[in-house]
């Protein structure tokens, strides 16, 4: 017996499927970065890594001397260093100051979210970035630049398919110039004979494929020039095989408004990143973590792989404890994180970039500081001393 369409609960069925409908990204019209304001220019605005480094205030100085301690202590031993910053350490012009830091061995994985990829892209690939966001989406069309969203979600698209991680395929890119599309055809082969055995490549091949031909793309080799990738975090850390992940949350990033964005993809490679960054932090005992400038995002993927880590290390009879953790932000707290956490009535409480780290065991140390004067400080005392650790180039 069919239902009345006229009915309360047809009528509510119909509410639900308007409901549902999803956002067409194909009618946002993009623009290309060219014709976009930028506030920011890698050239005048990047710091190079031999810039003098500014003084700092006597117990900011006796934590950065500890922090070089303990990463020396670390890559003596062959312990990780991991950094994980924010996107301002990127738009501050720090892009030659780590790239020295990962050459000499000093950093051995770099961490960042959706938005330090994406300022990285475009500082190697149109020299500029950061836009005026309110004027912008007063206008709409913040976010909708037509190179940033089409090649960085190109790139993200075809290194899941290779693969590759979210900061891989985009570092690949960089330092490459450009992507090798692999033919319709191809993809074709692959999903057909790989659902059975592969069913997991089957699906990556699938994806690509309908990539590739919504948007028509011609396959072979696909030039993307970066006249500016000599700044390029990603490229670098690419060329000089240090694991560079990228922990995106959906929705946050500009990329998200272009309809090359495809979220399957976009899953496969950040969710490699993910384990990739887990596995770093596996090896962490008597190793160092450097939190720069990120008040969210690194302290909650920090706190999740230590708890898979602490899982599978007490399954070996072992405890992850002897960690050091440097946490770097521009937010007072008049907290002695040596004490432990603070009480909820205490303001310093509700700092998660502090209260998370501080139930992670180990050592917490906070150091209110500019990130540029941070970073320069942390490189320029690493640089006096000897590096004799396995991996680390003497500087």
């Amino acid at each position: 017996m069919s239902r009345d369409e006229s009915s309360p609960e047809s009528q509510a069925a119909d509410r639900s499927r308007v409901n549902r409908r999803e956002f067409d990204r194909f009618a946002v019209r993009m623009e290309s970065l060219s014709a976009r304001e930028h506030r920011k220019s890698i050239e005048p605005d990047h710091i190079p890594a031999d810039t003098p480094a500014p003084p700092l205030s006597d117990s900011a100085n006796r934590l950065i001397d500890q922090a070089c301690e303990r990463i020396r202590a670390a890559r003596n031993d062959d312990r990780p260093v991991v950094a994980a910053f924010g996107a301002h350490a990127i738009k501050n012009g720090l892009g030659p100051v780590f790239l020295s830091l990962i050459e000499r061995g000093w950093l051995t994985h770099l961490a960042t979210n959706g938005a330090g990829v994406i300022h990285d892209w475009e500082f190697a690939f149109h020299g500029q970035s950061c836009e005026h966001v309110g004027p912008m989406v007063a206008q709409g069309r913040f976010g909708n630049w037509q190179e940033t969203g089409y090649f960085i979600n190109l790139a993200i698209n075809v290194g899941a398919f290779e693969g590759k991680g979210y900061g891989e395929s985009v570092g690949a890119m960089i330092e490459r110039e450009g992507l090798e599309i692999p033919t319709s055809s191809e993809l074709e082969l692959v999903a057909r004979a790989k659902v059975v055995d592969d069913p997991q490549q089957a699906a990556v091949a699938a994806d690509l494929l309908h990539i590739v031909r919504t948007f028509e793309l011609p396959s072979g080799w696909l030039d993307v020039k970066h006249p500016w990738k000599r700044y390029s975090i990603q490229a670098g850390a690419f060329r000089l095989d240090i694991p560079f992940t990228s922990h995106p949350m959906i929705g946050h990033d500009i990329i998200y408004n272009h309809p090359m964005n495809h979220f399957a993809s976009l899953g496969r490679a950040a969710g490699r990143d993910f384990l990739m960054y887990a596995e770093s932090v596996s090896r962490i005992d008597g190793g160092v973590y450097l939190s720069i400038g990120s008040a969210v995002m690194s302290p909650m993927i920090f706190e999740k792989s230590l708890s898979m880590a602490q899982n599978v290390a007490l399954q070996r009879g072992e405890h992850i404890e002897k960690h050091y953790i440097l946490v770097n932000d521009l937010a007072e707290s008049t907290w002695d994180w040596s004490r432990g956490e603070p009480p909820e009535d205490n303001p310093a409480y509700y700092l998660r970039f502090n209260k998370s780290f501080s139930r992670m065991g180990g050592t917490l140390r906070y150091l209110q500081a500019d990130n540029r004067d941070f970073l320069l400080n942390l490189s320029a005392r690493l640089q006096r001393g000897p590096a004799t650790a396995s991996g680390v180039r003497n500087p």
